[in-house]
Parts: C-alpha cells; sequence; structure tokens
C-alpha cells in the first residue's frame, strides 16, 4: 500500500485505534497502565501529498466502545471482572457519560508535512466540548501510516479516574495511538 492522492474510508478494517492511560499518585503500583481498544470507529481521509492544504481528516468514536486489552504493571494480573468494571466506569457520568455524549469527533483544520512525516491539528469534541489537539504520524514506504495525540482529559471536562480516595488515579494525559495497516477507497463498495 502506498500514500497515493485520492479519498480514503477508515476504521477498524483498515486499522487500530488506542487510548493508553497511565498512573499517579502514591497507590500507583497497585492500579495499571491501561490499553483501551476503540472497537467502533470511523473516518474518511482525503490524500493530496502535492498539496497538505486539500488534505482532511474526519473520524467519529462510538463513546460505549472502548474495550480494556491489556493492563500492565499493577499487583495482581488484570481479570475479566475488572476490565468490565473499567468498561462500566468510562460509561460513567464522571467520565465520558456515553448516555447523553455517544459520540466522540475528530476534525482536522490543517495538515502540514510529507506522507512519510506530519502534523494534523484538529478539533477534538468529547461530551460536546470541542478543543483544539495536535496529531503527530508517520507513514512508511510500505504504506503503513501511525500516528498519536495527547489528550489532556479535564481539558473536556473528564476527571480522571480515581481508588483508594485518591491514592490511585489516572494520569490526566492520555496517548491516543492510531495504526492505519490498509487504505479504502471512499468510493469502494458499500461507502
Amino acid at each position: 500500500m502506498t500514500l497515493t492522492d485520492g479519498r480514503y474510508w477508515l476504521g477498524p478494517s483498515t486499522g487500530r485505534l488506542l487510548i493508553k492511560t497511565g498512573r499517579a499518585g502514591l497507590g500507583r503500583k497497585a492500579g495499571h497502565d491501561l490499553t483501551i481498544e476503540v472497537t467502533r470507529w470511523s473516518g474518511e481521509a482525503v490524500i493530496a501529498a502535492g498539496d497538505p492544504d486539500r488534505s482532511w481528516v474526519n473520524v467519529t468514536v462510538e463513546a460505549d466502545s472502548l474495550e480494556v486489552r491489556e493492563g500492565a504493571g499493577g499487583l495482581k494480573p488484570l481479570t475479566d471482572t475488572d476490565r468490565a468494571e473499567i468498561k462500566r466506569t468510562l460509561g460513567d457520568k464522571a467520565l465520558l457519560h456515553t448516555a447523553a455524549h455517544p459520540v466522540i469527533n475528530f476534525r482536522s483544520t490543517g495538515i502540514r508535512g510529507t506522507p512519510q512525516s506530519f502534523e494534523i491539528t484538529g478539533e477534538l469534541t468529547i461530551k460536546d466540548r470541542t478543543r483544539p489537539v495536535t496529531v503527530h504520524g508517520k507513514g512508511n514506504g510500505d504504506g503503513l501510516v501511525r500516528g498519536w495525540a495527547t489528550v489532556t482529559q479535564s481539558t473536556w471536562g473528564i476527571k480522571p479516574y480515581t481508588a483508594f480516595l485518591g491514592a490511585l488515579r489516572l494520569a490526566d494525559d492520555v496517548r491516543v495511538e492510531f495504526d492505519v495497516t490498509r487504505l479504502e477507497p471512499a468510493n469502494g463498495p458499500g461507502h
């Protein structure tokens, strides 16, 4: 796959979208650094390699589709019960409040660089609050595109999860990572 000019559809069949959390506080050894996968998301990207100003990307995430894939560290391994509890907590009013805010959206406002190294500025909307965010990305010669952005939860009114009377808490900054392994033309079947 090479990054050629065109309009492309994005989603779980073309790549992965992950959220990685860290721990803070005196009780951080008891908790886990989580890798959470977004299982239902979709988007479109227009690539104009010779004219990045004409390129854009728009991605929508179903807020209740976050699944815990991994828990590193901690005093004991992450169990299926832990995973279910974390998923329930993510949807809670204090965090994402998925019942009232079912989607998260990213819309680019500018793209700079080359297909090998680029920066996307855009607007991220979580819980009906829109704030700027910058995505850093790289493409390799085989067409694999990967990147990341730092999202500070409190900027969107999300109170980082705490336990043990605040001794264990998730760090306010989470890292959102993406890997796109193939590009599917947006005018293909079903699009």
